[in-house]
């Protein structure tokens, strides 16, 4: 009585590739079995040489590398030009020979350079005692009405990108005309050692200044001004 025949054994795919990883130089003098294996196109249906895919595949990879690079360019120009405007801003703020002088080219540099429509700087009456003249716009005295509207926007944070209603921005950019509509602002708090007030950037777009944006620039741009504003206060004028 003859035997069954045995079953057929079928390679298992990942032990082939595993096998084929430790012998690359299998199709070395089996060039010929390279040119007969077929594989499905990523595209398309039907198949196509295994030549032809690694070409494919390569394509690819560089395609995507070539988006990957000039999207890192473009951060990068991105960047230098934030840079620049940056340091021209900051070049035309430790210039300024007064605090009117200060908030004056602040303004300035933030519509030229920012494409910020509107700002104001909120100090308190304790850093305009020893002037001689009341603040110019957009540098405004902190009264009570103001102070409690600015603390409520903050709403116990730092810094903070909120919607501005119509009401408040009347009472918070009385030197500009406010919009129809809602619109939107930032804000940061000025110290350095003490309270100096609120820097308020604002723009009657109310997507401009969405509350999911970073505030890092408003910060770092309070700081810079907070210190700007003691050290005009502590030297006589002309003597800077």
């Amino acid at each position: 009585m003859s035997q069954a025949p045995e079953p057929r054994k079928t390679l298992d795919p990942d032990q082939v590739a595993f096998w084929l990883a430790r012998h690359p130089d299998f199709f070395i003098g089996r060039e010929g079995l390279l040119q007969q294996l077929k594989v499905p196109h990523p595209n398309i249906d039907g198949a196509v040489s295994l030549l032809e895919r690694l070409v494919i595949d390569l394509r690819q990879r560089a395609e995507t590398a070539e988006g990957r690079l000039e999207h890192l360019l473009e951060t990068a120009r991105h960047n230098e030009a934030q840079y620049r405007r940056l340091r021209e801003t900051l070049l035309s703020l430790v210039e300024a020979e007064d605090r009117d002088a200060l908030a004056q080219a602040l303004a300035t540099q933030l519509s030229e350079r920012f494409q910020t429509p509107a700002m104001a700087l909120w100090c308190p009456a304790s850093l305009s005692d020893a002037e001689s003249t009341p603040p110019q716009p957009p540098r405004h005295i902190l009264d009570q009405h103001a102070s409690a509207r600015l603390a409520a926007l903050l709403d116990g944070r730092t810094s903070r990108c909120v919607k501005l209603s119509v009401s408040d921005w009347k009472c918070l950019l009385p030197h500009t005309k406010a919009p129809r509509k809602a619109g939107s602002c930032a804000i940061t708090r000025l110290s350095a050692g003490e309270q100096l007030g609120y820097l308020l950037l604002a723009s009657p777009d109310p997507e401009c200044y969405r509350a999911s944006m970073d505030t890092l620039f408003t910060e770092y741009l309070g700081d810079i001004v907070a210190r700007l504003l003691l050290r005009l206060g502590s030297e006589p004028h002309g003597q800077r």
